[in-house]
């Protein structure tokens, strides 16, 4: 019996390592040292102190969650997978399971004088994963794989936003040597403007 969806395999394999991802960005959220908790006040005090991490794992959650959705979708345009989209495909995987290490960086040091590098790690995963963005759909196109007419219209419009995420993010990148704090506020609000987009992609 012929397989209905082509791409079955691997989007399962996918949606594994998304749900990986997903799993270990908890772990950079650590229970306050119970040695520095002698009051309630010091107990509140070491909670004040997760702040950071928790909105940088809620952030980095979403941020998944947009991927995932994005991918889900880019899925539903075409109609099987080739050598190289499969590579593509390995290689944005490959930038979601590395954003737990840069999200714990800016959770821990996005508030103190050396965010930094964090927040420059962070963005430059933002240069790595609108490239395998770009390289997927590239690959897609040139291999023929949409849909139908409608479906490669979709792609061509992912590969002009893609465009957009690698100098918006290499821009960043560059910037949060200088502006560490204001940056990751600027990145925050990109993924607010991903998540429309995301929105707009969908299979035909």
């Amino acid at each position: 019996m012929a397989e209905i969806n082509p791409n079955a395999r691997l989007e399962a394999f996918s949606d594994g390592v998304f749900a990986i991802a997903l799993t270990l960005l908890v772990l950079d959220i650590k229970l306050p040292p119970t040695d520095a908790i002698r009051t309630t006040s010091d107990f509140w005090a070491a909670l004040g102190h997760l702040v950071p991490s928790i909105i940088a794992f809620l952030l980095s959650f979403i941020i998944i969650l947009i991927t995932w959705v994005n991918h889900h979708g880019a899925f539903q345009l075409v109609a099987g997978s080739s050598t190289s989209t499969i590579y593509a495909n390995g290689f944005l995987l490959l930038t979601t399971v590395f954003l737990p290490f840069p999200t714990a960086l800016v959770g821990q040091y996005v508030l103190t004088d050396h965010a930094a590098p964090a927040v420059v790690l962070y963005d430059g995963l933002g240069v790595l994963q609108s490239i395998a963005w770009l390289w997927l759909v590239h690959a897609a196109l040139r291999n023929r794989l949409a849909k139908n007419e409608r479906a490669e219209q979709r792609m061509r419009e992912t590969v002009r936003y893609g465009n957009f995420g690698l100098m918006f993010y290499s821009l960043c990148t560059v910037l949060a040597f200088w502006f560490p704090l204001a940056i990751a506020i600027v990145t925050l609000l990109s993924w607010i403007g991903w998540l429309i987009v995301g929105m707009t992609i969908k299979g035909e």
